[in-house]
Parts: structure tokens; C-alpha cells; sequence
């Protein structure tokens, strides 16, 4: 365990170090194109229609009910609403996310797959934006399909320990606090193995230009064993959008402070310049989550590798014998050290 957090916190320096080396290329390029993508996104929480999501919410409840849920379960309850305003915000973002973000993603993976991946000599050529956008895009709607269908998991190993322990035990308060407590926690980690399978995914796809289910496959291979890293990095990055999504509803859409403006004009000004750098910083985490993700692909490549050649102890731990053009499924003539 102390050696994945080593890991990630290695991963995290390195991403860091990266965008910050490159601050002019990632601030300018991937962030205005991720722009648009997360102004939907900030956008969609506070302007979607109210009515669809009551909409949702009541589906929602009906299905728990005809499944056998308990109907006083608070959890459910709040599962249903959080469930109605993701599903109501992701209808209305799907033309920018399969667009915008899918552009500002495959113009980060092709810089750092250009300056970061590829041999000293630089004899591979350099990578194009649309020869990693197709693969990408295919590798996203997978992905989606994915993650519906991991939450329609979850809900039936919910809905078959709810109805097996409510036959065997006899239904109380606490009893159901508990089990609801239980079942929040099966299913925080199944979405969160599914999301980060999903991340490296992308990375495989933008990184080796195959897309689709194959990609995915990948990922859960390369992720055996190492899912505490890969949740410990993702945690940082969307800890950080979730803190921009509660200041663009506290600044932006509550907004208690615009009574203290003089007139409409200077209101307008401060809300349209304050929400263009809310939605700015937003999208400089989406360009820091795509460097992380392929960094974390780096580092599993280049243990893979390393363990492929037997280095051990040390050697591997200091990531000695790194080999920029391995593949994973690659001959071994293929490998090459790099200085």
C-alpha cells in the first residue's frame, strides 16, 4: 500500500512538473477547446429543467418500488435524486462532450504521445489531433455503455441483498441503516472501478489508436492490482471539479452578492466575467486529468517492461530501463532502452 501511494504521488509530481513545463501549450490550446465542454457542464447543473428531472426522479422511485425497495430508505431517496440530476445534466452536455472534450483530450494525448513518449531522436512522426479523435470516440461511447452498465449492476446486487436479508432478518430502523450504509459503499466502489477502467481506456486508445471494447479489455488487464493507485490519483483531480462546480453554484448561480452591484450593466459585466474563469479553470482540470491518465499508463508500461527483463528491487523501483516504444502485446525485438 505505501508503495502505490509512492506511486501515485510520483505520477502526481510528474503531471504536474508536465503541465507546468508546457503551461502555454495546455492553458492555450486543450483548455479553450475543453471550454465550451465545461461551460455545458456547469451550465447543465443549474439550468436544467426542473421538470425533467422531477421527471427522472419519480421513474426512478417507481422502478425501487417495483423492485422491492424499501420505499422509506433515505438512501435510495437521495440515490434517485443524485441519479435524476446526472442523467437530466448528461442528455443536455452529450453534443459538447462528444466534441469539445473529445477535441481537448486528443489535442493533450497527441502533445504529450509527441514530446513525452516518443524516442530522443524523435524519428516517429508526429502524432495528429483526428488520427486520435476517431479511436477516442469510439473508445467514449464504449465506455458510456459501460458505465450503465455497471450501475445497472450495482442495482440488482442491491435489490438481491435488500430482498435476501429482508426474508432472513426482521426489517428495522437500524437494520436498514445499515444495509443502506452497505449498499452505498458497494456501489461508491463499483462506479469507481468502472470510471477509472474507463480513464486509462481513453489513454489506451489515444496512446495505441484502438478503440472500442478492445481498449476497455486493455485497461482491465493493466489495472489488476493497481486500482488504489489509480483511485488515489483520480481523486485529487475530481475533488478539484467537484470544488469548481460548488463555487460556480455559490458565485454564479445563488449569487447573493449581485445586490451589492449599482446597475444591470455591472452586473452582467461581473456574472459573465466570473463565470468565463470559473468555466476556464474547469477546463484546466480536464487537460490535468487527461496528463495524469497518461502518465499512469506510462508508469504501468514501464513496469510491465521492466519486470518483462527482470529488473527487481531497486532497479524497478527507481524505474530504471524505461522503453519508449513497447507495447504491451509487442515482440520483444521491439524494445528499446532509452538513456
Amino acid at each position: 500500500m505505501a508503495k502505490q501511494q509512492s506511486t501515485a504521488t510520483q505520477i502526481l509530481r510528474t503531471s504536474i512538473y508536465t503541465f507546468l513545463q508546457q503551461f502555454q501549450f495546455f492553458t492555450s490550446t486543450p483548455a479553450f477547446l475543453a471550454f465550451p465542454f465545461s461551460a455545458s457542464v456547469l451550465l447543465s447543473q443549474a439550468a436544467a429543467p426542473a421538470a425533467a428531472t422531477e421527471t427522472l426522479f419519480n421513474r426512478l422511485q417507481s422502478l425501487c418500488q417495483a423492485a422491492g425497495f424499501p420505499p422509506s430508505s433515505q438512501f435510495f431517496t437521495i440515490l434517485n435524486l443524485k441519479l435524476a440530476q446526472t442523467i437530466a445534466a448528461s442528455i443536455y452536455t452529450i453534443p459538447f462532450s462528444l466534441t469539445f472534450f473529445l477535441f481537448a483530450k486528443s489535442s493533450a494525448f497527441a502533445s504529450l504521445k509527441n514530446r513525452a513518449f516518443n524516442q530522443p531522436d524523435h524519428s516517429s512522426p508526429p502524432e495528429s489531433v483526428s488520427s486520435i479523435f476517431w479511436p477516442l470516440l469510439l473508445t467514449h461511447i464504449t465506455n458510456s455503455f459501460l458505465v450503465i452498465s455497471a450501475n445497472a449492476s450495482a442495482f440488482c446486487v442491491m435489490f438481491l441483498s435488500f430482498n435476501v436479508f429482508e426474508r432472513v432478518f426482521p426489517t428495522s430502523p437500524v437494520f436498514l441503516l445499515l444495509l443502506s450504509a452497505v449498499g452505498a459503499l458497494v456501489y461508491s466502489v463499483i462506479l469507481a472501478n468502472v470510471i477509472v477502467i474507463c480513464n486509462l481506456a481513453a489513454v489506451i486508445s489515444a496512446m495505441e489508436k484502438r478503440g472500442g471494447y478492445m481498449a476497455v479489455l486493455k485497461a482491465a488487464v493493466m489495472m489488476q492490482g493497481r486500482a488504489s493507485t489509480a483511485l488515489s490519483l483520480a481523486l485529487p483531480v475530481n475533488l478539484g471539479m467537484a470544488g469548481i462546480e460548488a463555487l460556480f453554484q455559490y458565485r454564479i448561480v445563488i449569487g447573493r452578492y449581485w445586490v451589492y452591484e449599482t446597475t444591470p450593466w455591472s452586473r452582467s459585466l461581473t456574472v459573465g466575467l466570473e463565470s468565463m474563469l470559473i468555466c476556464y479553470m474547469y477546463s484546466m482540470f480536464v487537460v490535468l486529468d487527461a496528463i495524469v491518465g497518461c502518465f499512469f499508463f506510462k508508469s504501468i508500461r514501464d513496469e510491465i517492461v521492466a519486470k518483462k527483463c527482470g529488473l527487481v528491487g531497486e532497479e524497478l523501483e527507481m524505474g530504471i530501463g524505461y522503453y519508449a516504444s513497447w507495447k504491451v502485446d509487442g515482440d520483444d525485438d521491439d524494445k528499446r532502452e532509452v538513456p
